[in-house]
């Protein structure tokens, strides 16, 4: 997940629209920065940062929305999360665009100390876990050689709580391994493109798209798992383009600004 923890951006009120109007609106919200729990309404999805809400914050929202899920990341740990002084002791390298820390699932005190935050998470009433990084586990990703524990982490979590819902982020080389142990699997940026090197919002060239959305209707079609798509944009007109490309699918879907620190907002 691309995430920008500890960057709120307030852009100036005359500049940004909420995502009403002619717009449809979002199906998921994914918002990492501390929202008014009555503020968060109608979706089928919500993703949340856990540190921020109380049990009674969550029984409000599970109240006004079909899912509540609480982000966390399998495969990296940031310097500000609560948990970083249990995990620092057992990292493989660093992440220097998100400033996160690779974990080493081979250690036992990482997964204990990931156990502990499952059930942590859990005591608060959220119906599942929105589970980050799992394409770090792929062939191509930083702890690949970590894959069978990874799978391992997953059938735990599993087992413990099965009446539990979780989601895949990324990751969708695994998606036939994984789908056992999770009931949908996010990716991001099909249709959108952002560039961190100049942190501008882009429409992805279409035959990218075209590609990238016919492996995730098969993985939907012959894994029979639901796929939520999550993009990015910062403008109105951005916005409509992305949603005329991925309304057709029908699949669940979120598009909102790069931090993920508030609910979206679009400059006209």
């Amino acid at each position: 997940m691309r995430l920008i923890k500890f960057l709120v951006c307030f852009l100036p009120t005359l500049l940004v629209t909420n995502f009403t109007g002619d717009m449809k609106k979002n199906t998921v919200l994914i918002c990492y920065g501390k929202l008014k729990p009555e503020s968060i309404k109608g979706y089928s999805y919500v993703i949340l940062e856990s540190k921020h809400y109380l049990p009674s914050n969550i029984r409000v929202i599970k109240s006004q929305n079909e899912k509540v899920f609480a982000y966390i990341s399998l495969g990296e740990v940031n310097a500000n999360a609560p948990h970083y002084q249990e995990l620092k002791g057992h990292t493989l390298g660093r992440n220097k665009i998100w400033d996160s820390y690779y974990l080493d699932l081979r250690s036992a005190a990482t997964v204990e100390t990931i156990m502990t935050i499952v059930d942590e998470t859990f005591e608060k009433g959220y119906d599942g876990l929105f589970l980050d990084n799992l394409d770090n586990f792929t062939i191509h990703g930083p702890q690949k050689n970590q894959k069978n524990e990874i799978l391992a982490l997953l059938k735990k979590i599993k087992a413990k709580y099965p009446k539990k819902q979780f989601i895949q982020n990324a990751g969708i080389d695994l998606a036939p391994e994984t789908a056992h142990y999770v009931n949908a699997i996010a990716i991001e940026s099909i249709a959108s493109d952002y560039h961190f090197n100049d942190k501008t919002y882009n429409l992805r060239e279409k035959k990218q798209f075209e590609t990238l959305l016919s492996r995730l209707q098969s993985v939907n079609e012959s894994l029979k798992i639901p796929v939520i798509l999550i993009e990015y944009s910062d403008s109105v007109q951005l916005t409509k383009k992305i949603t005329e490309r991925i309304e057709p699918t029908k699949f669940d879907y979120f598009i909102g600004n790069i931090d993920l620190q508030r609910l979206p907002a679009f400059k006209q």
